[in-house]
């Protein structure tokens, strides 16, 4: 272990580096339970998600483990998958496309390729900084609120209004009331700075939906959507969940669909990999301050090899059938427990594994349990706009405004990445300011410009 991962150079020692990697674990491992719920929504079958999940989180970790070594864990990102589900899949849908999912999983494969292009040539860092930081953090509060919007509405307690749009849902249900009530825990949970507050608040709603159904306040009804919350263990099979993902989602892609709409799917790319390029990065800079890992300049070292971890991962996860693969930045969970080095990763990589054969136990939580993890996470994305400034510039005030507003208004992230950088662009050069304007956000312009004729000619949607 040692000389792995040079635990006495980092100030640490195998208890500790277990224990960090315990934490992290702990308070990640409601994606299992959450990305299922989430992507199963573009008709993908729910036990192949979940070993998706499991075996590509596992598998990106131990990259960054043994090739990066840092106390970073990867899963499948909040707020890409809500993308995945609920913007992209639809939209293809719209347009006659059976099983969506499939391109969409084509465009993360494709994401991370570029992704490993990108590292390799050291590119990534260069995009990231060339973007302002209003609009950086303008589409990472409104992702905040777009996930925040799909918890809210998966529980129902958004639902449709004709008149208004959208509207209150009936606090007589029983997941209407339950979610609500979920979000309250992980709220104090997290105050009083209880580890895995995020999980244990979905266990809890879980619980108290268990409850409910046997006493007959949440009723069962598979033709209305609406099933047991109790795992049902009649039919296990520990192999289950990967011989599901084998045969229903393993290299599962439609480059068919990448040659007839090359500007549609140009722009779905584009999408993710925008999100998650900021999203990564700022993550990796999040956990490395938490850490004390920056150098004496405030760079991360072994950065390139960290974001092909990310890279290789999200390749990894596209041929599995799961979303992109990212860092997550529960990792600063472990960090604060000591965790300095890529043994904490480790061992968080084999608790995924460990995961698996508890399927019927995560496939049975209900959205409503997970729905307080999604608005949560999205509270904490929206903390962002705190660090934006409204007063200095007018592009960068509009930019990251029509970010945050757009994503949930529309329900998109990509609609509020598009929105966000015109407006920026458009004002940059109205106010006499162009040569702010990088040659990426002339490409980034160029690229969103062309969807918009696209979408105005009929020619994608």
């Amino acid at each position: 272990m040692e000389k792995l991962f040079k635990l006495k150079a980092n100030g640490t020692n195998v208890r500790t580096e277990l224990i960090a990697g315990l934490t992290t674990f702990l308070s990640m491992a409601y994606i299992l339970a959450v990305n299922p719920s989430i992507l199963s929504a573009s008709g993908m079958p729910s036990q192949a998600i979940f070993a998706a999940t499991a075996i590509s989180a596992a598998f990106a970790t131990l990259i960054m483990a043994f090739f990066a070594n840092y106390p970073v864990v990867l899963a499948s990102g909040m707020g890409l998958n809500a993308y995945f589900a609920f913007s992209v899949c639809p939209q293809l849908a719209a347009q006659g496309i059976t099983d969506p999912w499939r391109v969409a999983l084509t465009a993360i494969l494709f994401e991370g390729v570029i992704f490993i292009i990108l590292s390799i040539f050291r590119f990534r860092e260069t995009l990231v900084n060339k973007v302002p930081k209003n609009l950086k953090l303008g589409i990472s509060a409104g992702i905040g609120l777009f996930i925040a919007i799909v918890g809210l509405k998966g529980a129902n307690v958004v639902v449709n209004n004709d008149s208004t749009l959208v509207g209150l849902g009936n606090f007589s249900d029983a997941g209407v009331a339950l979610s609500l009530i979920g979000i309250l825990i992980i709220a104090a949970l997290w105050h009083f700075k209880v580890k895995g507050a995020i999980l244990i608040g979905i266990v809890a709603t879980w619980v108290f939906g268990i409850i409910a159904e046997l006493v007959g306040w949440y009723q069962v009804n598979p033709d209305a959507g609406v099933f047991s919350v109790i795992p049902d263990f009649s039919n296990y099979s520990v192999f289950a969940p990967v011989q599901t993902m084998a045969t229903d989602t393993f290299f599962k892609f439609d480059f068919g669909y990448v040659a007839s709409h090359a500007v549609n799917f140009a722009v779905i790319v584009f999408a993710f990999l925008f999100v998650d390029l900021f999203d990564t990065v700022g993550t990796l800079i999040g956990v490395a301050q938490e850490g004390n890992l920056l150098d004496k300049d405030g760079n991360l070292p072994r950065v390139g090899r960290a974001l092909m971890a990310d890279a290789v991962g999200t390749v990894g996860g596209s041929i599995l059938g799961t979303s992109t693969v990212t860092s997550y930045v529960e990792s600063t969970t472990g960090v604060a427990e000591g965790g300095r080095t890529g043994l904490t990763a480790l061992s968080s990589a084999v608790l995924f594994i460990l995961a698996l054969p508890l399927y019927p136990i995560f496939l049975a939580i209900p959205s409503f349990a997970t729905a307080p993890a999604l608005v949560f996470v999205g509270l904490l994305m929206v903390k962002n706009v705190t660090k934006m400034d409204f007063e200095s510039d007018i592009a960068d005030t509009v930019g990251g405004f029509f970010a945050i507003v757009v994503m949930p208004f529309t329900y998109s992230i990509a609609n509020g990445i598009m929105f966000g950088i015109i407006g920026w662009v458009i004002l940059k050069v109205v106010t006499g300011k162009i040569r702010d304007v990088h040659p990426v956000m002339w490409i980034s312009f160029a690229l969103f410009v062309v969807r918009i004729i696209t979408i105005i000619m009929g020619v994608s949607s």
